[in-house]
């Protein structure tokens, strides 16, 4: 136990906040019925989580350095356990999206710090042995979180998926202060705050921007204002992050032209792969009639797909350029969006199959060679700065993906059931316009809407693709090959070891 036993300490932590990125999607209309959720609302019930966890993950991983890594990840999950309660108890929507925030910023000190734990307690080969286990727990996370949701919405109710992080997070504490050792960073750093309280600002205000362009319009004063405030707080960052000694980003490098590629194509494809999933669930359980189980079955080829080819990926791509891999992988992402896009009224969930298929081969082939492509990309010193940007735009992608897929989703719905009905619809409500709107009607709107969501999810995609092979000019280090592991948001020189997942 002792000698693995940091390493189940960590991936405890580990598979529960990753698992609770997809977890809550087959439950959405569970939530919507129960709450009286709008489609504002379910769409902030995902993006909370996952802008609080972008948001927060490099200031997060700074303030670790200096107070203890160990000491933080134990805050974080002890803050992720009372924010799960409080989801699992929320009377309403309100409640439910502000507890899911706070999941995210106990996720974020749990995530900053999960690498950084396992350098410090193992050397050598074990190290690489622990890396591996800890990329499978992620995998495997992603894989089963749909599943997981649907079992426990369909059972004892959708509120269970929160309730399960509780003994979980119990033991994850106390596995970590009993076997897991206590490190720091570099001595006299200092910790970034205003940098992390500006990014957040642009990230929260960017995303709020689009969600309420989909529902009051692009020339609405809400929405110009928004990314007005946003846009402010980019400014604000950048010139925070020019003048303080230890930035959470140095800026720097963002004039390597490659390193720029590889954090846009990071953002697409959390956007690209996975942006348009929620809504595809809302798809198969309201109109389609599936059971949260069925309909998280459905989902599974991408999830499955995925974990399969990024187990495998490295063996049979070691010595292949990461931007090759990770362009491709954008590429095949695109096109399975683009094979969604073929639904009409009459059609059943294996339409979905296809793309949802090419999209997880796509996934395989990204994920585990996304931070290496990065970490190609820049000094050694800056490796954990790297890592925790790749982080951080990767679910900055996800939350914007799932802004922006809603708001093409109901535009397309408009034209055939109106403003109000079509967001009731793509929120999970098909059944109050039973009678007021032909069920044919409804079919054919969503499914158009839909089209149009997975289109332009497969265009983020195929964009990114292309970013990262134009961008990434230089071979880097080939895909499987040892590269340093992103350690936290701050600067510093770490070991050389195996990359093994993400």
């Amino acid at each position: 136990m002792r000698r693995w036993g940091p390493l189940t300490a960590v991936s405890l932590g580990t598979f529960m906040l990753l698992l609770d990125v997809t977890i809550v999607v087959v439950a959405l209309p569970d939530m919507a019925r129960a709450l009286d959720a709008s489609l504002s609302d379910l769409q902030w019930v995902i993006d909370g989580y996952a802008l609080a966890l972008a948001a927060l993950l490099l200031g997060v991983g700074a303030a670790a350095d200096v107070l203890g890594r160990r000491r933080l990840n134990v805050v974080g999950t002890a803050l992720f356990a009372l924010a799960s309660l409080g989801c699992g108890l929320a009377s309403d929507a309100d409640v439910l999206v502000a507890a899911r925030a706070l999941q995210g910023l106990g996720a974020a000190a749990m995530l900053a710090t999960t690498l950084p734990l396992l350098g410090a307690a193992y050397q050598g080969r074990d190290r690489s042995v622990a890396l591996g286990v800890w990329g499978a727990v992620s995998g495997a996370s992603a894989a089963l979180g749909p599943i997981v949701g649907g079992v426990l919405t369909e059972g004892p109710g959708w509120r269970w998926i929160f309730f399960v992080n509780l003994p979980v997070s119990v033991a994850s504490v106390w596995l970590t202060l009993r076997v897991v050792p206590e490190s720091r960073g570099p001595a006299g750093r200092r910790v970034d705050w205003a940098g992390t309280a500006a990014f957040a600002c642009f990230a929260g205000a960017g995303t709020y921007g689009v969600l309420r362009g989909g529902a009051d319009g692009w020339a609405s004063a809400v929405t110009g204002t928004s990314f007005a405030v946003s846009a402010l707080a980019l400014l604000c960052f950048v010139l925070v992050e020019r003048r303080v000694a230890h930035p959470l980003l140095d800026l720097r490098l963002l004039r390597r032209p490659a390193f720029t590629g590889v954090l846009l194509g990071a953002a697409g494809y959390n956007a690209a792969a996975f942006g348009v999933i929620p809504y595809l669930s809302i798809w198969l359980q309201t109109v389609l009639g599936m059971s949260p189980v069925r309909g998280s079955l459905v989902l599974l080829p991408l999830a499955a797909t995925s974990f399969v080819v990024a187990a495998v990926g490295g063996r049979l791509l070691h010595g292949v350029a990461p931007r090759l891999v990770v362009g491709v992988g954008l590429l095949l992402i695109g096109a399975g969006g683009l094979c969604m896009a073929v639904l009409d009224a009459g059609s059943s969930w294996g339409a979905l199959t296809p793309g949802l298929t090419l999209a997880g081969i796509g996934a395989g082939l990204v994920a585990p060679a996304l931070a290496g492509a990065a970490l190609a990309e820049v000094p050694p010193a800056h490796a954990g700065m790297a890592g925790g940007a790749v982080n951080t735009f990767r679910q900055l992608g996800y939350a914007l993906g799932v802004a922006l897929f809603g708001t093409v989703l109901t535009s397309g719905m408009r034209d055939s059931l109106g403003r109000e009905a079509a967001h009731a619809v793509a929120g999970g409500g098909a059944e109050a316009l039973r009678g007021a709107v032909p069920g044919h009607t409804v079919r054919a709107a969503f499914a158009s809407g839909l089209n149009g969501a997975s289109l332009a999810a497969g265009v983020v995609g195929l964009v990114a693709g292309v970013l990262v092979l134009v961008m990434v000019r230089s071979t880097g280090r080939p895909a499987g090959a040892a590269t340093p592991v992103a350690t936290s948001g701050t600067p510093e020189r770490v070991p050389r070891v195996q990359e093994e997942a993400r």
